[in-house]
């Protein structure tokens, strides 16, 4: 018998914004499947490339590849045995939410936002007890080196992107907005509030004793960028007490104070 399709629903979040905390949370549900940053649509972009070449150009069969593309969801999650899918990326950008758009299979975002002066903050604070991380092998000499190379990073600049487009009026009702805050402050009513906008069956979390994040039996490897990047405390949920303006410098304040609040 042929399996059912998934569900595919969206994730778009800023780093340092609660998404593996979330994916922790929400992937105790046997049918739930939180990703970590997907690939699904760089496979798309991939794909949509080939209309680029002469052989395409000689025989423009556009049906046929955008019935390729578009069911890239479906086969990429064949497999996996959770009903629903959380992809997270930074869909929310102009071109990656016409992409879906364009799809014609139901949109809905859940988007994580954070104070960005809160964002810098926390990797800041990561990269001093963490050594020898993505942001050290810069070898930049001050905090506001520091934070504009972050800001430059894809893993910030497009999410901030995608919610600043997700937060027009014509794209609102594509999505569901969850504060860090809230998650953190008010995991139970925030998580119902995700089921409620998902409209799936509702699951009893537990909020102490966490997991680490992990999907399918896979879990992340932060050798690449750092120790710990993605570890979250398991004991219960709760925000780290520390100043953010002893991390970050007045002129970093000054400079992106305009995307402070998502």
């Amino acid at each position: 018998m042929e399996k059912r399709l998934k569900k595919v629903f969206f994730l778009v979040g800023l780093p340092r914004a609660g998404n593996t905390l979330l994916g922790s949370i929400l992937n105790q549900n046997p049918a739930v499947a939180v990703t970590a940053r997907s690939i699904t649509f760089n496979i798309m972009y991939l794909i949509l490339k080939v209309k680029n070449t002469s052989m395409f150009g000689n025989f423009p069969d556009y049906p046929s590849l955008n019935n390729v593309v578009h069911h890239v969801f479906d086969f990429y999650y064949k497999d996996w045995k959770q009903e629903y899918i959380l992809d997270r990326s930074s869909w929310g950008t102009p071109p990656n939410l016409q992409l879906l758009k364009n799809s014609g299979r139901e949109i809905k975002i859940i988007v994580l936002t954070r104070d960005l002066i809160e964002v810098l903050a926390s990797f800041l604070r990561w990269s001093q007890q963490n050594p020898n991380n993505f942001i050290d092998r810069k070898k930049l000499k001050t905090r506001e080196e520091e934070c504009n190379y972050l800001m430059d990073l894809v893993m910030i600049n497009e999410e901030l992107k995608a919610i600043k487009n997700l937060s027009l009026k014509e794209n609102k009702n594509l999505c569901h907005f969850v504060k860090y805050n809230d998650l953190v402050k008010r995991p139970q009513q925030t998580i119902k509030g995700i089921y409620d906008y998902l409209e799936i069956p509702f699951f009893e979390h537990r909020y102490t004793n966490l997991d680490q994040f992990e999907v399918n039996g896979i879990t992340y490897n932060d050798k690449r960028l750092g120790k710990r990047l993605h570890t979250i405390r398991t004991d219960c949920i709760s925000k780290s007490e520390y100043n953010t303006y002893d991390l970050i410098p007045d002129s970093i304040v000054k400079k992106y104070k305009k995307d402070w609040l998502l």
